[in-house]
């Protein structure tokens, strides 16, 4: 399953876990990402509860296609050979899919290659038993990796130089290699021991020149947001594409959602809404939501309809997240805001009714229970007859478990993304105020206002109200700070860390 980042998976490993019937892991060491390649109706089998072996013998036996999960690559300082040779004499069939080893992927995450133009040899060394000849390794100049030495950073560097290395020899420790809490310290073998004082397990040292590339080559730990832990209060549909987003920029996202969407009390109206979209009553249908779009879809597939009951109507949405809702729809909306994502933004393009042009003047507006008037009112002053639609209520979400409202109050989040005034109100209601270390991003001005009533600072808002935009705004805000920082010498730590109490950097 590689050495951390569930994204190091292979191909041929998600497709076998998506055919498996039965997964025999740690599930200490597995990422949620990985298993979720699985199916619903697989069967998990925790490794701490059992010999593997016997695990995955029972199950192939009883004819289920077992997946044996390890971490890094299977024959890499791993239970392969000895699984292996069990399940041989067993006599269970079985394949190996190679993965991506803690070996190569860490030093590549750590900005650190293990060969270049002058050093072509690179040795690789098990001290997880201890009792290492360290003589063999001191004659060349070959780039070592130690693995297993986290106890023993001082025995492996007081080794190397007894064995003939130079203590002024470049040595870097990367401990939680390719994830988000992953760190790395540059160091000599004189001092590493010093250096790295305190660093978690699991953690690989790196001997040798190559170590001089980290200045040039570190892309992971240098990402705007690395290892911010950010929570997004939307609902998870809503949720996805920020969240990649905001992971591609090192961040951690956490979806808690603030709203609950439901149906509306009477279906009846939209029931007759969309009879109406078939029969030609309309001349336009406004969507100023992705659960707009939701509610309206679900019920075309009730009714056996798709996107061609569209035929002849105008379509406007009033931003891009709705847009692409549509357009996945099979719609292209005709008419988009230009400047400000919103329904004032949509008002301000929205064309004056012409008889000559327009031979039916009714917009159909299918919309949340709470929406506000103003651009019915401004339609219906453009010479539009509106008719709103409620096509689904909102409700505040249930409270978020306890650790994540502890985190919230306590500072354990570096960031909180705020979409709407709403999930202002509601993230406060159901979970409690941000600490005061929190960096608070919100979507525009409406938002900040609502914020700021809040008693809440508001340190980053979008250049235009998008929530791709107010993810990039808030990775620019990470990086200058990130590089205020280390202008002025001071360690670099995350918001969460400024906390009091907060476990700072050894």
């Amino acid at each position: 399953m590689g050495p951390g980042d569930p994204g190091l998976l292979t191909l041929r490993a998600a497709a076998e876990l998506e055919r498996a019937d039965t997964v025999v892991v740690n599930r200490a060491q597995c990422p949620a990402d990985v298993l979720a390649h699985c199916r619903a109706d697989v069967e998990i089998l925790d490794v701490a509860d059992g010999d593997p072996v016997k695990l995955a013998s029972r199950a192939a036996k009883a004819g289920r296609r077992v997946v044996r999960l390890f971490q890094g690559d299977p024959g890499v300082v791993c239970g392969l050979a000895v699984e292996g040779a069990a399940l041989h004499k067993a006599g269970v069939p079985f394949e190996v899919v190679p993965g991506v080893s803690a070996v190569t992927g860490v030093p590549g995450y750590a900005g650190i290659p293990l060969t270049d133009p002058e050093h072509r040899e690179f040795r690789f060394v098990d001290a997880s038993g201890g009792g290492v000849d360290w003589e063999q390794f001191a004659g060349s100049d070959a780039t070592l990796v130690v693995f297993g030495a986290e106890g023993a950073v001082a025995e492996v560097a007081k080794g190397l130089v007894a064995a003939g290395r130079p203590d002024s020899t470049p040595a870097a420790m990367t401990s939680l290699g390719t994830t988000t809490e992953q760190e790395t310290v540059v160091s000599t073998l004189q001092k590493l021991a010093s250096d790295t004082k305190g660093m978690e397990a699991p953690a690989m040292i790196i001997v040798g020149d190559v170590v001089s590339w980290r200045d040039k080559l570190s892309w992971f730990e240098t990402k705007a947001l690395f290892g911010w832990r950010v929570l997004v209060p939307r609902t998870k549909e809503q949720a996805a594409s920020l969240s990649d987003q905001l992971r591609g920029y090192g961040a951690v996202p956490d979806e808690v959602p603030t709203i609950s969407v439901e149906p509306p009390r009477t279906p009846q109206q939209m029931d007759r809404a969309v009879k109406g979209l078939v029969t030609g009553r309309y001349e336009w249908v406004v969507f100023t939501s992705t659960n707009a779009v939701k509610a309206v879809r679900e019920k075309f597939v009730a009714y056996g309809l798709d996107a061609r009951a569209f035929a002849g109507l105008k379509v406007a949405a009033v931003g891009e997240q709705t847009a692409a809702a549509l357009v996945e729809f099979g719609i292209h909306p005709d008419l988009t805001p230009s400047g400000q994502q919103s329904s004032e933004g949509l008002a301000e393009v929205w064309p004056p009714y012409d008889e000559d042009l327009d031979p039916i003047n009714r917009v159909l507006l299918p919309r949340a229970d709470i929406a506000t008037d103003t651009l019915i009112a401004k339609l219906t002053e453009l010479g539009w007859e509106c008719e709103d639609v409620t096509a689904y209520r909102t409700v505040r979400a249930a409270p978020p478990p306890a650790p994540i409202r502890e985190a919230i109050k306590g500072g354990g989040f570096d960031a909180v993304l705020f979409t709407s005034s709403s999930t202002v109100k509601n993230l406060i209601g159901i979970a409690g105020k941000p600490h005061n270390v929190t960096v608070i991003a919100v979507i525009g001005p409406q938002t900040a206002k609502t914020a700021e009533e809040y008693g809440l600072r508001v340190d980053v808002m979008a250049d235009r109200p998008s929530v791709s935009a107010l993810a990039e705004a808030l990775a620019e805000y990470g990086a200058k700070r990130r590089a205020a920082q280390a202008e002025a010498g001071d360690p670099l730590r995350k918001p969460s860390q400024m906390r009091r109490g907060a476990r700072r950097r050894k």
